[in-house]
């Protein structure tokens, strides 16, 4: 299966096979949050997505470095090159130090992330972690005159570029339509061209995030942090470099030309976007007051939400889109991949109650065979198929139609014989578990449950049914829980 696998390719707009530069070791880096705030669902869907890739190329045997990094300076507030720091912004608002900023918003993504059993990447690298390695690339830039200072900041020159590149062929921007489309905004004079963007900007007095440079104190440019941190880590050209779609212009656009500009070779292979979030087909926006943290989803505290939906229920309808194209939200959709992600984990369930262990002989069901091992091959083909999450579930729903036919009767384990089932349930568990990253949760009421027992309890005493009640004690027991009769009723408490 190892070569079949071929990604649809932003760069060439095509679907490509994959072919690792280093074969079996596999370089991916994705644009990490800018963390001044608490992360939203629309980066959680790309973090999903790229948690998936990353789990899958695993699976199929690659040795893969995940490079997801922190962005912690340099990205303003209007995603240009003026305004203030969206994180200098957060720690003057809330009279902090802009690490602090940092720290909390980085530890809050974190903790999402792990709520929705994401792994963590190989290495997570900050911007203001390699100010050093920024400057040498501007200063690289600057020699081959691909970039100029002026006033203490420093640009990169588009139209040097333009004369031996292409700049705009990721995102298939022409530099006519930019320039009819860019107004000329106070502060941006000092650029020679309108679509130049910034390497490096000097730090008006009133800026908190500074470091010294050769041009004065400053602040490095948002697109330069990644090109400097993909190269680092996974070298002057990788494999893979994802992020979402809204990121392909500028951000992705000018890390590619920073890249061929100071080495002369495309930096990556293959560019992955995910696509946007919409809610009753509106996009998904603050401003429309339709947009959800994970949080809000989590406990429904959102005037939008019907009921609150589990990270698990929120991970699986998204896995049930495609990752290139758009997912709209609603109550509906929501709960009805509820009851799906539920069939699945009830599948899991039931598999693990079944074993090929002393199972008698019976005539082989031929069709059978072939139909299980059709859909055991389909989970792979969809998922070599630019990762299609929803053919897959797809494909897993038809296979758990065979294990509930073996569940209640219809099809014996020896019909089928145990090579067969043995790759049905090793299949369905890997796909489910570590390919789309589901994981079981419990929505059993823990103290409804011991409620349920201390009642049948009470009235096997009242019943003086005393080996119904040292049945339960010696069971709860088991289990950790010891009851206490007292005068005023029955209670239970932790075994100390």
């Amino acid at each position: 299966m190892l070569k079949d696998l071929r990604i649809n390719n932003s760069l060439t707009g095509k679907k490509e096979l994959f072919e690792p530069i280093h074969t079996p070791h596999v370089g991916m880096y994705v644009c990490g949050p800018t963390v001044y705030s608490d992360v939203h669902l629309g980066n959680v869907r790309t973090f999903l997505s790229f948690d998936v890739i990353f789990r899958y190329l695993m699976h199929l045997g690659y040795k893969v470095r995940y490079v997801r990094n922190i962005t912690d300076v340099g990205h303003l507030v209007n995603d240009g090159d003026e305004g203030e720091d969206k994180i200098g912004k957060k720690a003057k608002l809330e009279n902090l130090e802009p690490m602090e900023v940092v720290q909390r918003y980085t530890q809050d993504f974190h903790q999402v992330m792990a709520m929705f059993n994401t792994l963590p990447p190989s290495i997570e690298p900050s911007a203001t972690g390699h100010i050093l390695e920024q400057i040498e690339m501007i200063e690289l830039l600057i020699d081959k005159g691909l970039a100029y200072e002026v006033g203490g900041s420093v640009y990169f020159d588009v139209n040097a570029y333009q004369k031996d590149h292409n700049y705009g062929k990721l995102s298939g921007r022409k530099i006519e339509e930019l320039l009819s489309n860019t107004r000329d905004l106070d502060g941006q004079d000092e650029k020679r061209n309108p679509v130049d963007f910034a390497l490096w900007k000097n730090a008006s007095p009133e800026h908190i995030m500074r470091w010294n440079s050769p041009w004065g104190a400053g602040f490095p440019g948002w697109h330069l942090e990644c090109t400097v941190m993909g190269k680092k880590y996974l070298g002057q050209t990788f494999d893979i470099h994802g992020g979402g779609m809204d990121l392909k212009f500028p951000h992705h656009e000018c890390e590619l030309a920073q890249s061929v500009g100071a080495h002369g070779t495309d930096p990556v292979k293959y560019w992955i976007h995910t696509n946007m979030l919409t809610v009753n087909g509106q996009k998904m926006s603050k401003s429309l007051g339709n947009s959800f943290l994970p949080r809000e989803l989590f406990t429904g505290d959102h005037p939008l939400l019907d009921k609150a939906y589990s990270p698990m229920t929120t991970k699986f309808f998204m896995l049930q889109s495609h990752y290139a194209s758009t997912l709209d939200f609603s109550n509906e959709a929501l709960g009805a991949a509820q009851k799906g992600y539920r069939k699945l984990m009830n599948g899991l369930k039931t598999l693990r109650g079944m074993s090929a262990d002393g199972v008698s002989e019976a005539e082989l069901n031929e069709k059978a065979i072939q139909q299980i091992n059709s859909l055991c091959d389909n989970c792979y083909r969809a998922m070599n198929d630019d990762f299609n999450t929803a053919l897959t579930i797809g494909h897993l729903f038809n296979l758990l139609k065979k294990i509930n036919s073996i569940h209640t009767g219809v099809l014996s384990i020896g019909e089928i014989g145990t090579e067969t089932f043995d790759r049905m349930k090793l299949t369905f568990e890997t796909f489910v578990l570590n390919v789309l990253g589901l994981k079981e949760e419990s929505n059993v009421d823990f103290d409804g449950l011991i409620s349920v027992l201390l009642n049948v309890y009470k009235e096997a005493k009242e019943a003086k049914d005393y080996d119904k009640v040292d049945e339960i004690r010696n069971g709860l027991k088991a289990q950790g829980v010891v009851l206490k009769d007292m005068k005023t009723g029955i209670d239970w408490a932790y075994e100390e």
